[in-house]
This record gives structure tokens, C-alpha cells and sequence, in this order.
């Protein structure tokens, strides 16, 4: 009598095993690709608004930029120091001037750090003004604010920058950069006029 045994065939048994791994390979594959999606819009998100960050400065100059000549105006001695209002953009947030990294440009003098000093006068800056490596900046006044170091929406702060008089000369462009710790390089360009009175607007 002939046997009709098959060894080729499935059972049911091993056709459910073999559905249910391709299943859980397609469940496990799925949840990478997800996954790998998700973290990949996430750090386009945090790049997006670190961008949006670094690009917008949340400074702006409130008025005129004022040169204050030093004691003794003459045609080797200029302006001594820059002075000038700051204060929040709309929609700013607020910052910490301490952090700032200043630096001083002209013609022919450069400063890349000018030094942070706090309640610096007149006749301060304008005796930091003498050598461009000593250069120094401070916040001279606030307006509407509080005692911290903090320059929030609403409050504004009176900065001094000391400039190295014997090149900050009539008609010569000044360029002042100033770096906060989050947000993008606010830059303060100005050129001295034709003649250096005892105070001047620059323009």
C-alpha cells in the first residue's frame, strides 16, 4: 500500500510562527523609523529656534550716540568716549549686559575685548581713553530699572565706551560690537564729524 506522507508542507502551527515573526520584525522595524522621524524633528526644532535666537539681537539704541571729546581737543586728541542709551527690543527678552564682550574698531586702532568696569564717570573713561589696550565700558546710568545687572523690557541703560582719543580723529568711522551671551552681534557704527566740539552726535 502506498503511504501519501508530505514533508513539504506547512502546518498551520508553523505558518502562524512564521506570520507573527514577520509581524513583530515589521513592528520593531517601524518603531526605529518612527523614532529616528521623531528625534530628527526635534533637533530641526531646536536648530529652527537657535537660529531664530542667534540671528535677532534684542538690542536696540534709544536716541542720538553721543562723542564725548577729551579735556583737551586738539588735532592729536579726540573723542575719549562714546556714549549712548540701550534697551529691549519689542518682544526681547531680557539679557545680561555683564556678559557682554565689547570690542572697539576704527581706522586704525582695534580693541577686540574692552574691558567691563562697573560706575565708571566722565573723568574715568576719558582717562582709559589714553591707551587702546585699556580700553574699558560701563553702564553709567539706568532708567526705569531696578539695581540688578539685568536689562529687562521697559528699562533702559546708559552705556560709556572708552575710545582711544588719539585715533578716534574728525571724519574717522567708529565701530563698536557688542556681543550678549545669547543672541546675535549688536553693532554700533558711527563716524566722528568734521570738528570735535566738547560733546558731538555722531552720525
Amino acid at each position: 500500500m502506498r503511504s501519501l506522507k508530505d514533508d513539504n508542507a506547512f502546518t498551520g502551527l508553523e505558518a502562524a510562527i512564521v506570520l507573527i515573526a514577520f509581524v513583530v520584525v515589521a513592528a520593531v522595524f517601524s518603531y526605529v523609523v518612527l523614532g529616528a522621524g521623531f528625534f530628527t524633528t526635534q533637533k530641526s526644532q531646536e536648530v529652527v529656534h537657535t537660529g531664530v535666537d542667534q540671528a535677532s539681537s534684542s538690542m536696540e539704541i534709544i536716541g542720538n550716540v553721543y562723542g564725548v571729546a577729551s579735556d583737551t581737543v586738539s588735532t592729536t586728541s579726540g573723542i575719549a568716549y562714546l556714549k549712548f542709551t540701550i534697551g529691549n527690543t519689542a518682544g526681547g527678552t531680557a539679557l545680561d549686559v555683564k556678559k557682554m564682550v565689547v570690542s572697539y574698531a576704527d581706522e586704525q586702532a582695534r580693541n577686540p575685548d574692552v574691558k567691563y568696569e562697573a560706575k565708571m564717570n566722565d573723568a574715568a573713561l576719558k582717562a582709559a581713553s589714553a591707551d587702546v589696550n585699556g580700553l574699558k565700558w560701563t553702564v553709567m546710568d539706568k532708567i526705569n530699572a531696578d539695581d540688578d545687572d539685568l536689562l529687562e523690557p521697559g528699562e533702559q541703560f546708559t552705556i560709556g565706551v572708552a575710545v582711544p582719543k588719539t585715533t578716534a580723529l574728525v571724519n574717522v568711522p567708529l565701530t563698536v560690537n557688542m556681543q550678549p551671551a545669547v543672541g546675535a552681534v549688536f553693532q554700533v557704527k558711527r563716524t566722528v564729524g568734521p570738528s570735535i566740539d566738547p560733546i558731538n552726535i555722531l552720525y
